[in-house]
């Protein structure tokens, strides 16, 4: 039988993909690493088929890699007898807690079959959520910001994990840097902001994105420019029929 990871998207129930969905309904259970995609997953899959893993909240490696060996062990053996899923918000290979389990089944279960079902990012739905568009030729950047990092160099970056969002703004900015923030968007829980006041968002959340652009930026976007008052004059009547 076959181990699904599922990526339920930024935590809107409706951002599900048509297939993820399919696959939550027809799996045996459902597995989630945390409350916010066990919420989301209880809007296509009733409780009873949910299943529970113990994830204990440490850094300390031993005790880690404990928990995932009995979680794979765990998800393993219900999959000897049927499908199983295993959801994450975003997208299980973009990180995600799916690559733990991912890895830990490849080594000590290396017979069970793996498929990945993919998920809205985070990231790309907070360029949506920005209006922020990634057009033709564009260089984006994808780097980790937590505990206030402020990483540079690409002209444009989306950082996650932006845990201190004041120091965070405080390096970019120095850098020569445009900040604008992000807090829970598309979920159903909590409350969503966008913002360029990292004071607005100074307490912590794990759930917060960063878009860094590089003051005074030109693009050279791949399209046709026209000008409002010639394309006015050159505009050709339609000819009535009479």
């Amino acid at each position: 039988m076959t181990v699904y990871g599922v990526g339920l998207g930024p935590g809107d129930a409706d951002l599900v993909t048509v297939k993820g969905k399919r696959i939550l309904e027809s799996v045996d259970v459902v597995y989630s690493p945390g409350r916010l995609s066990r919420t989301v997953a209880l809007n296509h899959v009733p409780e009873e088929r949910i299943g529970d893993l113990d994830f204990p909240m440490t850094r300390d490696p031993d005790e880690l890699r404990r928990a995932w060996k009995e979680a794979a062990a765990e998800v393993a053996e219900r999959a000897e007898s049927g499908d199983v899923a295993f959801v994450t918000l975003g997208d299980p290979n973009v990180y995600s807690t799916f690559g733990h389990l991912r890895r830990t089944l490849d080594a000590f279960h290396p017979a069970v079959e793996l498929e990945v079902v993919p998920g809205v990012s985070a990231m790309t739905a907070f360029a949506t959520a920005l209006g922020v568009e990634i057009e033709s030729g564009t260089g984006l950047s994808l780097r980790e910001a937590a505990n206030g990092a402020a990483p540079t160099g690409p002209d444009r970056m989306i950082l996650f994990k932006v845990t201190d969002a004041p120091a965070t703004y405080e390096g970019l900015t120095e850098a020569g840097y445009d900040v604008k923030f992000g807090r829970r968007l598309f979920m159903e829980q909590g409350e969503t902001l966008v913002t360029s006041n990292p004071q607005e968002i100074a307490e912590r959340d794990y759930y917060t994105l960063a878009y860094a652009e590089r003051e005074g930026l030109e693009r050279d976007v791949a399209t046709a420019e026209f000008d409002a008052e010639s394309a006015d004059t050159d505009a050709v009547e339609p000819e009535v029929s009479k």
